[in-house]
């Protein structure tokens, strides 16, 4: 899967890159090995943050659903024998 940035957030990441080569490395690199070093982010490391964030929201949807269930058994009424 491969997730379409929009231009904005592209050109910030783009900056991002290059000013953590500048600070970390002291290396200068232009726009263009910024981007590429981008797509080598998003196509071989991004499956790896998405497939977490998956795992995250099903268990956040698994706690929200009990506790709904939870609450739904609140509602139940005693049954006499």
């Amino acid at each position: 899967m491969f997730y379409k940035l929009k231009k904005e957030q592209q050109q910030e990441m783009i900056s991002d890159i290059q000013r953590f080569f500048s600070e970390e490395r002291d290396e200068e690199i232009s726009e263009f090995a910024a981007e590429r070093v981008l797509d080598f982010i998003k196509e071989s490391l991004g499956p790896h943050f998405y497939n977490a964030a998956v795992l995250d929201a099903i268990h956040v949807v698994k706690q929200q659903y009990s506790s709904m269930e939870d609450e739904i058994l609140t509602l139940e009424q005693p049954v006499r024998k």
